[in-house]
């Protein structure tokens, strides 16, 4: 077989698109030859960040609103992908629906948020999964990336954070370890099926944190400390390429040695 990195005339669907993975995930495979399919609950936002790949060739790029937790929703996404072309061969999950409450200290947490908080993004995540791979079943082919995070693998190292208003909530490491979780079990339940399921774990991404968590930061890690998105979007596409052909339930982490 040729594996190649090239995702040429593949069609390539991208949950959370306007965030900041999506649009990185959406941009290099566009350049890496794949029609893309972006959609988010922010439809301004991701047709914003898609602006310049459209001028381009409007024709690789379209943009669909839809919300992510709602089943219906996102049936329906699903089918205006395939009005569009006739196949989806690759699905990128990186919508980060959150509550009102999200990031709440552990004390401080809501019920409500809660329940909301882990129903959305580990809920949604199951349910998006659910709804993709009945698609690729039906194609015999597809591969589905999602993401999870360093914090669903180690626990926080806390003292990044004294001296900041930041903070790292226990609902995401659950939900992120939930994430690896869900991501070996869907990849042995469709196995002999042409299917492919992987996740990524990102270490810290740049977003204008405090200079004093960006130092404690990089200490942890072995060369740069934080990541840009394109960091992240690069494995992701490897995934999504023939070149990962042998790749299959594996988390993949990115984090410049955050994890050792």
């Amino acid at each position: 077989m040729d594996k190649s990195l090239s995702l040429k005339d593949e069609c390539i669907l991208i949950t959370g698109a306007a965030g900041r993975i999506g649009s990185a995930v959406a941009k290099i495979a566009f350049h890496a030859g794949a029609n893309i399919i972006l959609t988010d609950i922010n439809y301004k936002a991701m047709n914003d960040s898609a602006k310049e790949l459209i001028k381009i060739d409007g024709s690789r790029v379209h943009c669909l609103e839809c919300d992510i937790t709602v089943a219906e929703d996102i049936e329906k996404m699903i089918s205006s992908c395939l009005s569009v072309h006739s196949v989806v061969n690759g699905a990128v999950h990186t919508a980060y629906p959150t509550s009102r409450g999200w990031g709440a200290r552990f004390e401080d947490i809501k019920p409500e948020d809660l329940y909301l908080d882990l129903n959305m993004q580990l809920g949604g995540s199951i349910l998006f999964s659910q709804k993709i791979l009945k698609c690729f079943e039906r194609q015999k082919k597809g591969s589905l990336i999602l993401v999870s995070s360093i914090q669903g693998i180690n626990a926080p190292k806390f003292e990044h954070y004294e001296g900041t208003s930041m903070y790292s909530p226990i609902e995401y490491a659950a939900i992120k370890a939930g994430i690896i979780s869900i991501t070996r079990w869907l990849a042995k339940y469709y196995s002999d099926k042409g299917i492919r399921v992987n996740c990524v774990s990102p270490g810290g991404i740049k977003d204008n944190q405090p200079v004093a968590f960006q130092q404690k930061y990089k200490k942890s890690c072995t060369n740069i400390g934080l990541l840009e998105s394109e960091d992240v979007a690069h494995t992701i596409i490897f995934l999504l390429s023939s070149a990962a052909f042998a790749i299959n339930g594996q988390n993949i982490i990115i984090d410049d040695g955050w994890v050792l």
